[in-house]
C-alpha cells in the first residue's frame, strides 16, 4: 500500500463509505505474512516508498515463486534480483506478466508508471562492457522506483575521450552511477566533472591482484573527488535504490 492509497483509505472512511470492521480488516493486511521460510513484510512500501525485494540467491524456484505471487497479489510492484532461468520458470507460472532479464538477472512484474518518482534522470555508466550485468541490475531498480534512467557504457579511463564526448549526458543528470572494476578509477574521474551525487559500485572485473572487486572497492573509498557514495562489491540494486531515494529527495 502507498501513502496515497493510504490517504484515499482514510478519506473514505471519513466519508462514511468505510465502516469500522471494513478499516480495520484493510490496515492488518500490512502486518507480516508468514510463509514458514519467510516473512513477508507487506508494510515496507508505506514505510519506504517500495515493497520488499527478492534476493533470490540461496532459495529454490517454488519458494521465489511464492513470495512474488504474494507481493503480486496485493497489486505491488515485484523486483527479485540474483534470479537465474529456473526462478524465472517457476515465478513465470505463477504471474503470467513476469519478465526475466537475463542480463541484469531480475525478474519483474506491475511496473510502476514511468517517472512516477524523481524531478530527473539517472544516468548509469560503466568503464567496461564487463561492468553492464551490475549496471543493468542498477538501472531495473531505478526503473522499477519510478525513475527515468539513461546509460553511457564503456567509457573507462582506459579511453577518456569516451567519456568526455559525451559531457552533455552527465552535466544533465540528477543523480549519476559509475560502475567499474579492474583499478575502480572512473568514479573519481566522473565525481571531478559533475555537482550532482555520485554512486561508486566496485565490481568483481579484473584480473588476479583486482581480487574480485576489492581494489576497485578499495580505490573508490579512497577517492580524491569530494562526496563520493561507495555501495558493496557488484551492488547494483543497492546504487539503483539509493539513487532513487536521492532523486526523489531533490524534488
Amino acid at each position: 500500500m502507498t501513502k496515497e492509497k493510504l490517504r484515499a483509505l482514510l478519506s473514505k472512511f471519513k466519508r462514511g463509505k468505510l465502516n469500522d470492521e471494513e478499516l480495520i480488516e484493510q490496515l492488518t493486511s500490512l502486518d507480516p505474512e508468514s510463509l514458514g521460510f519467510a516473512t513477508l513484510d507487506h508494510h515496507r512500501q508505506l514505510r519506504q516508498g517500495f515493497p520488499e525485494v527478492i534476493f533470490c540467491q540461496g532459495k529454490i524456484p517454488a519458494q521465489v515463486a511464492d513470495i512474488a505471487s504474494r507481493i503480486v497479489r496485493r497489486s505491488q510492484p515485484l523486483l527479485a534480483t540474483r534470479a537465474d532461468a529456473g526462478h524465472f520458470k517457476a515465478v513465470k507460472k505463477r504471474i503470467r506478466s513476469a519478465r526475466y532479464n537475463e542480463i541484469a538477472r531480475t525478474i519483474t512484474a506491475n511496473e510502476p508508471k514511468l517517472h512516477a518518482n524523481g524531478k530527473g534522470t539517472i544516468l548509469i555508466v560503466t568503464a567496461g562492457t564487463s561492468d553492464i550485468p551490475v549496471a543493468e541490475e542498477a538501472a531495473v531498480t531505478a526503473r522499477m522506483c519510478g525513475n527515468r534512467v539513461e546509460t553511457l557504457f564503456d567509457v573507462g579511463v582506459a579511453g577518456i575521450h569516451r567519456l568526455l564526448l559525451q559531457s552533455k549526458k552527465l552535466l544533465s543528470a540528477n543523480v549519476i552511477i559509475v560502475a567499474a572494476g579492474m583499478e575502480g578509477a572512473l568514479p573519481s574521474v566522473v565525481g571531478g566533472l559533475v555537482d550532482v551525487p555520485v554512486i561508486a559500485v566496485p565490481t568483481s572485473v579484473g584480473y588476479g591482484a583486482s581480487f574480485g572487486g576489492i581494489t576497485a572497492l578499495l580505490a573508490m573509498l579512497n577517492s580524491c573527488a569530494s562526496g563520493i557514495t561507495v555501495v558493496n562489491i557488484d551492488n547494483g540494486f543497492g546504487a539503483g535504490f539509493a539513487a532513487s531515494l536521492m532523486n526523489k529527495k531533490s524534488r
